[in-house]
């Protein structure tokens, strides 16, 4: 098993716990993010972390091209 698979596992019961108990996926997707921020700060610095993060946030879009992609 991947690690991966391992966090849709997680993240799939979650949401579907939250559903569940009326308070919807924002909530836990906004407590995991801040849960995983944590957990990385405990071995890298904030400058790592930050760079991280926006890395994903200028990559989130799913119809763009990646930066790094070539025609």
């Amino acid at each position: 098993m991947t690690a991966t698979e391992i966090a849709k596992r997680h993240f799939s019961a979650a949401v579907e716990q939250a559903e569940a108990a009326g308070l919807g996926h924002e909530g836990v997707c906004r407590s995991l993010l801040g849960l995983v921020v944590a957990k990385y700060l405990e071995s890298r610095n904030v400058a790592d972390v930050q760079s991280e993060l926006r890395f994903v946030a200028e990559n989130c879009d799913p119809d763009a091209d990646f930066m790094f992609m070539r025609p």
